[in-house]
């Protein structure tokens, strides 16, 4: 088989849950468990990471992963989904994992996989332990695809365990509460491994408490030691100081600046910087300050990131491409979107089934011009039903069969000064990447 025949066998052969849905989704580590002891148990070989949340745990793993590359080690990256390629998932110091790497994979262990028959992400998340392993990386950042209780890559015992936050998504795998999903989450909490929490929810603190007392986990809660002062956004850059509530004092004297875009992301900062704090008295010394700042500067180069607030043109008109959503996702990114300063905003947004009933309706701007549209994936959500969303809540609209008509036509009607806003789905993102 050649790379492309390998990925038709991945995505149809085995169970994929962005085609699927919930049915790809197993409750158990079982298979997981018969596929790296099959495979010598590479993740046992490995110094690690784990990183759990709703929203911000990608972008979290990418700017760690920044920071450890730009300080000298090889970092192993493992995320999901993937936009346009497998390979997205896999990657060392930035670099995606080589097409002949995964043909090897698959060629070499088929008979294994059929044999267990693990879904398209568990082999994935296996494949990512075996050639970290096999590449000898210094740290693998390992990313959770569902949940964490019962997500494949639940099976490490990482150095260090991060929580980003917690909201509604996947209620009906993780539970329909805040409550009942942190306790999921709460699962990558490990026996005296340190856990940072980055967002400090009040309803649900109480669960990382009594979870982390049960492990014997000292827990850091990264946004009651530090704040973002003086931040500055403009559509290239973010700008502030980090502060120390306590005493006020800064975490750098200098002002931090990222390429990362988005307001969400001083709080993903914020949690990876109380983690490089722990992973320097963890042995990580060459963590210095001019890594981090420099790191943080160009962590979408770095890392290959794409999708988390991209700017597909930068100017006339601006054009964001963003993996926000699900409701409070979307409500960072309106936030965001409706403090710049434009003539008229042209939002493309698709979604995947369950989201549209959702209240995410409510805080999508109503001077807006909306180009609904259905990716091409089966769990799509159909124009109609968006169609029909839409005059409910009184939003101005269009609705298009495809991605690829949508951001055509929004490009022709944006005029200079507009900026053209891409999300609701990551799969409708991939369509434009």
């Amino acid at each position: 088989m050649n790379y492309t025949q390998i990925l038709h066998y991945l995505e149809y052969e085995l169970p994929m849950f962005q085609r699927i849905g919930k049915k790809a989704f197993k409750a158990d580590l079982i298979n997981i468990s018969l596929l790296c002891e099959s495979l010598g148990n590479p993740q046992q070989q490995l110094k690690s990471i784990h990183i759990a949340g709703t929203n911000g745990k990608g972008s979290t793993a990418h700017i760690l992963a920044a920071i450890l590359q730009e300080s000298g080690y090889t970092v192993g990256l493992h995320t999901s989904p993937h936009y346009c390629d497998l390979r997205e998932r896999i990657k060392i110091n930035g670099e995606l994992i080589g097409e002949e790497d995964v043909i090897f994979f698959v060629k070499h262990y088929k008979t294994l996989f059929e044999a267990i028959k693990p879904s398209f992400f568990e082999l994935s998340v296996a494949m990512a332990f075996y050639f970290f392993a096999k590449k000898n990386i210094d740290i693998a950042i390992i990313e959770t695809g569902l949940g964490g209780r019962l997500d494949a890559t639940n099976i490490i015992q990482p150095l260090l365990s991060i929580i980003t936050n917690i909201s509604l998504e996947h209620t009906a795998l993780l539970g329909n509460t805040l409550a009942k999903i942190a306790t999921e989450k709460a699962g990558i909490i490990k026996p005296k491994t340190p856990i940072v929490i980055s967002e400090t929810q009040k309803e649900i603190k109480h669960i990382f408490m009594n979870k982390a007392t049960e492990m014997k986990a000292n827990i850091h809660f990264a946004d009651e030691n530090w704040i973002a002062k003086n931040v500055k956004y403009t559509p290239l850059t973010t700008s502030f100081n980090v502060c120390n509530k306590k005493d006020n004092r800064y975490f750098f004297s200098e002002k931090i600046e990222t390429d990362l875009l988005g307001s969400y992301q001083t709080k993903n900062i914020i949690g990876v910087l109380q983690a490089t704090d722990i992973l320097r008295r963890l042995g990580f010394e060459k963590i210095k300050k001019e890594g981090v700042l420099n790191a943080l500067k160009k962590v979408q180069a770095l890392t290959n990131m794409v999708g988390r607030w991209q700017l597909l043109s930068k100017k006339n008109p601006l054009i964001i491409a963003d993996s926000s959503h699900n409701e409070a996702g979307l409500q960072l990114a309106m936030k965001q979107l409706t403090a710049y300063s434009f003539d008229e905003l042209h939002i493309i947004l698709g979604f995947v089934k369950g989201k549209e009933n959702t209240d995410l309706w409510k805080i999508l701007p109503k001077n807006a011009r909306y180009y609904f549209c259905k990716a091409n994936i089966p769990r799509a959500v159909s124009t109609d039903i968006l169609m029909q969303k839409a005059k409910q809540y009184n939003l101005k609209c269009k609705v298009f069969n495809s991605v690829k008509k949508a951001f055509e036509i929004a490009k022709k009607n944006a005029e200079e000064q507009d900026i053209i806003y891409i999300g609701g789905s990551n799969y409708v993102v991939a369509e434009v990447l």
